[in-house]
């Protein structure tokens, strides 16, 4: 999965407010409720209809390495679906969403200003409506390349143009070199 990507399921996952099940039984009890069945489980982490009604009876207590991190990736990737939704919509409609990164930036400006890359570690806090631009890419599919351009499109915007109070000739920001990357909700 791309930096970008990551960084905003990272940011999502924090909206949590309870911690996943920790056993293996309890995570598959919970996929066997929200998928209603034990069949779709066993399809979803790809071993046998058996083996998840053995987890749910606690027959089986310690999954092999490999189920054991297909389980808690599924169990985690759903768990608490509307207080997710819930920190995006906020997200996207009020707070917006803070960069937090270490990565080379460059710029295209006018002849006669200077538009060198340089290392710069920066924690720019993005406005909603810059949220939801790279969630909704993110929604679609998109590329790490488009997250990244979305990204230093808000940063070019809210940073370097300070909503429209200075460098109004900037025409572009890349973003190459990434060390850190991280998101948070505001």
């Amino acid at each position: 999965m791309s930096v970008f990507g990551t960084g905003l399921d990272k940011a999502v996952q924090e909206s949590i407010t309870r911690p996943i099940p920790k056993s293996a039984g309890a995570q598959m009890r919970f996929l066997v409720k929200q998928l209603k069945g034990t069949r779709a489980v066993a399809q979803m982490l790809r071993v046998s209809q058996r083996t998840v009604e053995r987890y749910v009876k606690d027959q089986i207590k310690r999954p092999r390495p490999d189920l054991a991190a297909r389980l808690e990736f599924v169990v985690r990737d759903r768990w608490q679906p509307q207080v997710r939704a819930q920190a995006k919509e906020r997200a996207v409609t009020t707070g917006g969403i803070m960069i937090d990164f270490r990565a080379r930036l460059g710029y295209t400006a006018p002849i006669g200003s200077t538009d060198d890359a340089r290392i710069r570690d920066l924690a720019v806090a993005l406005p909603p409506q810059s949220a939801a631009r790279l969630f909704d890419a993110q929604a679609r599919g998109a590329t790490e390349q488009q997250l990244q351009e979305i990204a230093a499109e808000a940063l070019k915007e809210t940073y370097f143009q300070d909503k429209g109070r200075r460098a109004g000739s900037l025409e572009e920001v890349r973003f190459t070199d990434i060390e850190r990357l991280g998101f948070r909700f505001l």
